[in-house]
């Protein structure tokens, strides 16, 4: 029976950071009591945006140099390696984060074979897989280990799907794709009478049969399923084309081209990114550009790249964020979307199935069609109630966040649907804002079934006539894990305080305002056409009175696409917001991913941010509130944290 190689030693990620440094100096630990373990490391703390130009074997040198533990980051470069570390052990929902591949990838590289954690992200988890990095919530083997046991790959995996189980003892998702998906055809149609969520009718409607998956679409089955749109961004094209061509050779076969996508839509400020340049990085950056546009350019893949330099001004910033553009261009109602970006359930505002993979799933769709998934079970939101003034949907996701069901994990891997009276009168562009930051709530996708408000949005911006299908909506009576009921009359402005977007706290609440040293809206959460509709509210009322932001304060208001651009330039805003001071960018990731202005230099400083996550470190060493875009540009023209309402009453 196949054993795996644990002869190295265990790192215990804990609060305290001392013993972590310990640990790197040669200590071992022993009997770790389970809460003084660090939850939700983040894979912003794993591989920080700082090292994800690197996509070979100098990747064993950074994993946890982002670890944030007190006010230290106790582990350097080579800290793992040099360590003989094997196996890592840590908290509650390891991994959260974005969709980097570059995390598990950095652990596996430096040595590390096993993470043991209370629980895993699902991306993350999936990525690991896909690697052949095993991951477990068996903290029994921590004592076998430490005595030498062997541990058997096949009780490692006893306990996962089947399909990952497969993958695991493959060595990884490429290798077992070579092995057992050589024949690749659609499921079965389900005969079944029984009540089903949107997302399930979805999902069989796209469902693959392979050699080692069956018919079976319950929850907790490792599936395959076909997409309608697959895309990719410029930090996994290199990594996904090196997979590839390692694998396959060149040149490739790709199933179906006409539905892929490319995106360079993160490092195109890059050159004014403090963490880039002070990092020597750009030369990294222009090598990542280069891998992307000659995959892009060599199999004839629809490019969405860097604007064109006119006569004014240099090239810099994209035509726009991947995933918002598939919303505003590519995503219909009933479609099933997968990128490699953690965000991409933005999508889902339309009634699809969007979700975010790592970059072996992505390499692997590629040649295959086929995209690897875990069936998801689904909670159902009802956001009821009316919307008070000055509440928007990023007040009410942030509300949701802090709910402690959904801290503890309550949505990891699981289906968002968003329903209820609240939710039926939000835009698009709002109902994008929920589905979007399912990222950060854990789950696996977010969808609001498709109605008028969906039909209108696609003839309005893209001229298309769409009928919504007989199919297209929960039926009565549809499984749902859990069902999470909320009065939206009860909510007001909230926040999520620096270091998780799960620390909300209703603005009202907060006694002591922290001064204001940078305010960011963009993003693909707060970059959209309504968001700058919030924006243009709060700052024409302010350019009326002759307010100005304050000289120590930076407002950035970056585009999440140039369709959003030429939307606000249609409308007349661009005036109030150069009245008020505002500093405009063009379409990009930016500062949210720290790629750009907006983005911290020192520990001191303070953002408060539109943006969808505030993990140590994402947008520079500063702290970093969240909130919602008119709370944003308010805090900005106040030079502190106040809402609309309290900069009003300021200057009535």
């Amino acid at each position: 029976m196949a054993t795996l190689d644990l002869s190295g030693r265990i790192l215990f990620l804990t609060t305290n950071p001392a013993q972590i440094e310990q640990q790197l100096a040669g200590a071992d630990l022993h009997d770790v009591p389970a809460d003084t373990l660090r939850d939700d490391v983040s894979t912003d703390e794993i591989t920080p945006m700082s090292v994800l130009t690197r996509f070979d074997e100098r990747l064993g040198r950074v994993p946890y140099v982002g670890l944030r533990v007190g006010e230290r980051n106790p582990i350097g470069m080579d800290g793992v390696r040099n360590g003989g570390f094997c196996v890592t052990v840590a908290g509650n929902r390891y991994g959260k984060g974005s969709s980097r591949e570059h995390s598990p990838l950095a652990e596996y590289r430096a040595g590390i074979r096993l993470v043991i954690a209370k629980s895993f992200e699902r991306i993350y988890r999936q990525n690991a897989d896909n690697l052949g990095l095993f991951t477990s919530t068996d903290f029994g083997l921590i004592e076998r280990i430490q005595r030498g046991e062997p541990i058997f790959i096949d009780e490692l995996v006893a306990s996962r799907d089947a399909l990952a189980a497969a993958i695991l003892r493959s060595g990884g998702l490429l290798r077992y794709g070579a092995r057992h998906m050589r024949e690749i055809r659609p499921a079965a149609a389900a005969q079944t009478q029984q009540p089903r969520t949107l997302v399930q009718k979805i999902l069989e409607r796209h469902a693959l049969r392979t050699e080692g998956t069956s018919d079976a679409f319950t929850p907790g089955a490792g599936v395959f399923v076909r997409a309608d749109w697959r895309f990719i961004h410029e930090y996994y094209t290199g990594m996904a084309t090196h997979m590839l061509h390692a694998e396959f050779g060149r040149p490739l076969a790709l199933h179906e081209p006409q539905t892929m996508l490319a995106f360079e839509d993160h490092l195109s400020y890059a050159h004014k990114s403090a963490l880039h340049v002070r990092n020597g990085l750009l030369p990294d950056v222009r090598e990542l550009s280069a891998a992307h546009r000659q995959f892009a350019s060599e199999y004839g893949i629809r490019d969405h790249g860097y604007l064109p330099a006119s006569a004014d001004a240099p090239a810099e910033g994209s035509e726009g964020i991947s995933h918002a553009m598939m919303a505003e261009r590519y995503a219909l109602p009933g479609q099933v979307v997968v990128g490699t970006d953690s965000h991409t359930p933005h999508s889902g505002a339309l009634g699809c199935v969007a979700f975010g993979v790592g970059t072996t799933d992505m390499a692997n769709a590629f040649v295959t069609g086929a995209v690897r998934m875990t069936v998801p079970a689904s909670l159902l939101i009802r956001f009821d109630g009316a919307v008070a003034p000055g509440v928007t949907a990023k007040d009410l996701v942030l509300h949701l966040l802090a709910d402690k069901r959904i801290r503890a994990g309550l949505g990891v891997g699981k289906v968002f649907e968003f329903a209820g009276q609240a939710v039926a009168q939000l835009t698009i562009d709002e109902r994008a804002t929920l589905t979007n930051m399912t990222a950060e709530l854990g789950g696996f996708t977010g969808i609001v079934a498709p109605d008028e408000v969906t039909v209108a949005f696609l003839k309005e911006r893209r001229g298309v006539d769409f009928l919504i299908e007989p199919w297209m909506h929960s039926d009565e009576g549809a499984p749902y894990a859990e069902v999470i009921e909320i009065d939206c009359t009860r909510i007001t402005p909230m926040l999520a305080a620096p270091g998780d977007p799960g620390n909300g706290v209703a603005l009202c609440d907060l006694v002591e305002r922290p001064r204001v040293d940078i305010a960011y809206g963009g993003s693909c959460t707060a970059g959209k056409r309504e968001d700058f509709d919030h924006y243009h509210a709060v700052l024409a009322w302010a350019a009326g009175r002759g307010l100005r932001v304050p000289e120590h304060v930076r407002l950035y208001l970056q585009f999440g696409t140039s369709d959003v651009r030429d939307y606000c330039e249609q409308r007349g805003y661009l005036k109030a917001f150069e009245q008020v001071g505002a500093i405009l960018l063009q379409p990009s990731c930016g500062a949210c991913a720290n790629c750009g202005p907006g983005a911290s230099t020192q520990a001191d400083e303070v953002t408060i941010s539109a943006i969808n996550r505030n993990f140590p470190g994402r947008s520079g060493p500063g702290q970093v509130w969240l909130a919602s875009p008119p709370t944003v540009v308010a805090s900005a023209l106040a030079g502190h944290i106040a809402s609309f309402a309290e900069l009003q009453a300021l200057h009535a």
